[in-house]
């Protein structure tokens, strides 16, 4: 894969490109559970200048972690403090990786 590609790849996956309808189809999910998590603070898509909400690749796959800890059980609350410690440990490890020149 080129530079530019990965670099192409890398912006759509944090651009938002999709409406909350399609979005909610993408991870079988109703649009009021969507509004519901970004009140939450869950996720945070971006917005139109008319205020109509865009959801990235990166959103879709945090949809469809928020949907996998609802299945095992867990409240809106504990799958916060879950991505939050998921985001945690993926920039340590970044950090480490970096660290380690590599």
């Amino acid at each position: 894969m080129s530079t530019q590609q990965r670099s192409t790849q890398h912006s759509t996956a944090q651009e938002g490109v999709f409406a909350i309808s399609v979005a909610a189809r993408m991870v079988r999910m109703e649009v009021q559970n969507l509004r519901v998590y970004e009140r939450r603070g869950l996720l945070t898509p971006e917005r139109t200048d008319g205020g109509n909400r865009l959801y990235s690749e990166g959103d879709i796959a945090t949809l469809h972690r928020i949907r996998e800890l609802l299945a095992e059980g867990l409240n809106l609350a504990g799958i916060a403090r879950v991505l939050a410690l998921e985001h945690e440990v993926a920039a340590l490890r970044r950090r480490l990786r970096t660290a380690e020149g590599g």
